[in-house]
């Protein structure tokens, strides 16, 4: 049995007895998580570029647009949706071998719930299938050093979870697979030197190739296959081969990865996490930034590599580099005592002082927190040096938001009220709040989303 067929019978055997109340409990989080920064992104340039596509692609039945009460296919609205999600670079983290964002699986698992007029459970069923697979994807096999995105590993993840939720039975669960992988691969060059809004549209438009490959794989379409272990199959060509036990997978008698994914505290890069936390700390203890001479950030070697090794990261031109920024977003905690979404306004970035401060921050790798990543953190060591000669250090390596530092469901939903809270009044973001934390008692996906529209769309 190859390995497509493995992944679609561990797809098809997942039930939602099968979920532990804990582990619901996380889904709903993650959820409530990933539609606060869909609709605080509603206005981004690249969204509306998006919608305004997507609004002439109409559907009678379909998937909603977040935001809208404007219907579109399934495979359009996972694009636009998941976009939304993505674009603050904001939503959850899953790092190993190789990084992801697995709540980026919800632009699929949200538009294909409501177009098969799926429950909340399936949804959160869904939601937690697609997490289980890109995450032990991640651990299995790191892409981003052959030069592929890790939203490759989505392709099959996002596939696998609206192909069940389409009811695609086992042959056409694995030819969907196959159909996403062989034809939609990604390259890395998206997150390397200045990055463009694509950086937040890679996975969405993974998800969406992977609906439509489920949509044709539905409608008797046949893929490459065996698409991994073949002759030009994704070992060879892509990952390298690997070893992956789908019988170590989450069950009812283990946990699952969703409760080990990471909840962002501030909207930066994940691995930047913890150089936030050091920066404002550090920004306690020297509250004059004019009184700054240097700054060194000793970071991990993911840390290094995706935020700290270009020379675009210290003249940051667009939004997406700069939350890809070790040094600008350090830099700014250091200036103005917090990091939010205003911090990447494109005046901030063009400011003649942050661009100077830019210049008095190096970046390196420190070997001691390369050995602690992933499993016992992400560090990141913050020194601060004065023009009176005195040195400040602040190191942070488990930053809020992760499994061993979790959010509480009042931070969560905090966070929530603050992303949406330009676009829905309190009382409708509370209302919201309710529904979804009640997601396994609704009935259908549908009576979600007009709570989720944005006055006067």
């Amino acid at each position: 049995m190859n390995l497509a067929e493995r992944l679609s019978d561990y797809a098809l055997g997942l039930r939602y007895s099968d979920l532990d109340a804990g582990t619901v409990l996380e889904a709903k989080k993650r959820i409530i998580d990933a539609l606060g920064c869909a609709i605080g992104a509603y206005g981004a340039v690249p969204v509306e570029a998006a919608r305004s596509y997507a609004f002439r692609v109409t559907s009678g039945g379909g998937s909603t647009l977040l935001g809208t009460r404007r219907k579109t296919t399934p495979d359009v609205a996972t694009f636009v949706n998941g976009l939304m999600i993505r674009y603050f670079d904001f939503n959850d983290t899953y790092l190993s071998k190789e990084p992801a964002h697995p709540s980026d699986n919800l632009g699929a698992t949200l538009s294909v719930a409501e177009a098969e007029g799926r429950s909340g459970k399936d949804l959160i069923l869904a939601t937690v299938l697609a997490y289980e697979i890109q995450c032990r994807l991640c651990d299995a096999a790191d892409i981003r050093h052959r030069g592929w995105d890790h939203v490759c590993y989505g392709l099959i993840s996002s596939s696998l979870a609206a192909g069940k939720l389409m009811g695609l039975e086992r042959r056409q669960l694995t030819e969907a697979v196959s159909i996403a992988l062989n034809s939609h691969i990604a390259m890395r060059q998206v997150r390397a030197g200045e990055l463009s809004m694509w950086k937040g549209a890679s996975f969405s438009n993974a998800a969406r190739n992977a609906v439509f490959s489920a949509m044709l794989a539905r409608e008797g379409m046949s893929g490459p296959s065996p698409i991994f272990e073949g002759e030009m199959g994704f070992f060879k060509q892509v990952s390298g081969p690997f070893e992956l036990d789908v019988r170590s997978f989450g069950s009812a008698k283990k946990g699952f990865k969703l409760d080990e994914t990471y909840i962002k505290y501030y909207p930066a890069e994940y691995h930047a996490q913890t150089a936030v936390w050091a920066a404002l700390a550090l920004r306690k203890k020297v509250p004059d930034p004019e009184e700054i001479e240097s700054v060194e950030i000793l970071t991990h070697e993911a840390g290094y590599t995706i935020l700290g090794k270009d020379p675009e990261k210290w003249r940051p031109t667009t939004k997406e580099t700069a939350d890809h920024s070790l040094p600008y977003m350090v830099g700014v905690a250091l200036l103005e005592g917090r990091l939010d979404n205003a911090s990447y306004e494109e005046s901030k970035m063009h400011s003649k002082s942050v661009l100077n401060f830019l210049d008095r921050i190096s970046v390196k790798e420190d070997k001691e927190l390369t050995s602690l990543y992933p499993k016992k953190g992400m560090g990141n060591r913050v020194t601060v040096r004065t023009r009176s000669g005195k040195t400040f250090t602040e190191e942070v390596i488990v930053p809020r938001g992760h499994p061993l530092n979790p959010l509480k469901r009042g931070e969560v939903e905090s966070k929530f009220k603050s992303l949406v809270g330009t676009h829905m009044t309190p009382w409708r973001a509370r209302r919201l709040l309710t529904t979804i934390w009640g997601l396994d008692s609704v009935k259908s996906v549908s009576e979600l989303l007009p709570h989720l529209e944005v006055a006067g769309h």
